[in-house]
């Protein structure tokens, strides 16, 4: 039986996250908390349970990435362009709550629709396996594409309504003889903030 672990490590704060702003593929830096956060993430994280480290090509994701890959002794970061938040278009910056006002239906004028993010995580689940079947890769990413793979991975369960999926946590899914399966639903973040 080959066994593919992948791990889902959500980018550590911004100030936009802080706001409720769409960020969207705007490459929005973490702040302080932020990197306290992918601190506290990986000294919460064992070197010995991941054998690789991917991130998206964001500055949150991969500044967040370069942390952990350092305290768990990690040498390279790959960067996966799959990895890369949503796409919000014309509404990147603006606040959830206006998007939501205006655009009641979720659409995000310019941006990924809700079909093509979900095409887009298939190819990334497949891309994973392409890239790292039988082994365990820590990926960090974002909120929008975490959520995407949870609920497809769940069967439409969770996440929760309403629910979000905080700075620096961490879900796991798995993929083995029959196939892919969310193991670990983690919505909290791991630095216990």
């Amino acid at each position: 039986m080959v066994k593919t672990v992948v791990g889902l490590l959500r980018h550590g704060q911004t100030d936009w996250n802080i706001d409720f702003r769409l960020q969207g593929v705007t490459d929005v830096e973490l702040n302080a908390t932020g990197i306290r956060q992918a601190q506290l993430a990986a000294e919460n994280l064992s070197g010995d349970d991941w054998d690789f480290i991917a991130s998206s090509p964001l500055s949150r994701a991969k500044v967040t990435a370069e942390i952990v890959a350092e305290k768990l002794q990690i040498a390279e970061v790959q960067v996966l362009p799959l990895l890369l938040e949503r796409s919000f278009g014309e509404v990147e910056g603006m606040l959830y709550e206006d998007w939501k006002r205006l655009h009641p239906d979720g659409i995000a004028p310019g941006g990924e629709t809700e079909e093509q993010l979900h095409a887009r995580t298939l190819d990334l689940l497949e891309e994973l396996l392409e890239l790292y079947r039988g082994t365990r890769v820590l990926t960090i990413s974002h909120g929008a594409l975490i959520r995407k793979v949870v609920n497809i991975l769940s069967r439409e369960k969770l996440p929760l309504p309403g629910e979000r999926i905080a700075n620096a946590s961490l879900s796991v899914i798995v993929h083995d003889e029959s196939g892919w399966r969310l193991e670990n639903y983690g919505p909290a973040a791991l630095s216990g903030s």
